[in-house]
């Protein structure tokens, strides 16, 4: 997805469109919307849009935290009903990985998660899926929504003082959504290289 016409496409809308994707990919359980690129890019073409950074950054954090609201509501209530094995994105596969990263980092993953795309969307499900206290839950989802949402929002306005980049935003965002799929990418082949060699000793 061209985030940047996207956002210069739809003109005063722009920040709406940010808080909209931003609460999706956060709590609605759809992980296939840009949501770095997104923010990187807001940040990058502030000016252009008519907005300033700390507007964004708000907007954005607000969202991402109201949507992971919604995404331990909807574990809480509903939980792996949703899921499915055959399903094209509600895979209950996804589903126990990111349980399962929620059991090794505890609260800590609702602030990791944030940074890891996929993981992020279904955190707060599995938090809520898992009955995770809610007090302990709410801080963990603003630290964060903050840190992600105004972190990556800033460092997007600040590379865009750096003339290379502010004239290559395309390559940037590219590379920024391979180093986003990265960590997906390594973990697919580490389990089908371990899955070989278990077929091979049990062979």
């Amino acid at each position: 997805m061209d985030v940047q016409s996207l956002l210069e496409g739809v003109g005063p809308w722009a920040l709406a469109v940010i808080a909209v994707f931003v609460f999706i990919e956060s709590g609605l359980l759809f992980p296939f919307l840009p949501g770095d690129s997104l923010l990187v890019t807001a940040g990058l073409t502030h000016q252009a849009l008519g907005l300033s950074v700390p507007l964004i950054a708000a907007v954005a954090f607000v969202a991402a935290a109201a949507g992971d609201q919604v995404g331990y509501l909807l574990g809480d209530k509903v939980g792996a009903r949703l899921f499915k094995d055959d399903a094209r994105i509600l895979k209950t596969a996804r589903l126990r990985e990111t349980e399962a990263f929620f059991q090794k980092y505890g609260g800590r993953a609702l602030v990791l998660g944030r940074f890891v795309p996929v993981i992020r969307t279904y955190v707060p499900l599995a938090a809520g899926s898992a009955r995770y206290p809610y007090r302990r839950f709410l801080p963990w989802n603003l630290l964060g929504a903050f840190l992600w949402a105004v972190g990556v929002t800033v460092v997007g306005s600040l590379l865009g003082g750096v003339p290379f980049i502010a004239n290559n935003i395309d390559v940037l965002l590219s590379v920024i959504v391979l180093l986003s799929v990265l960590p997906i990418v390594i973990d697919q082949v580490r389990k089908r290289i371990l899955a070989r060699r278990h077929r091979r000793a049990s062979a």
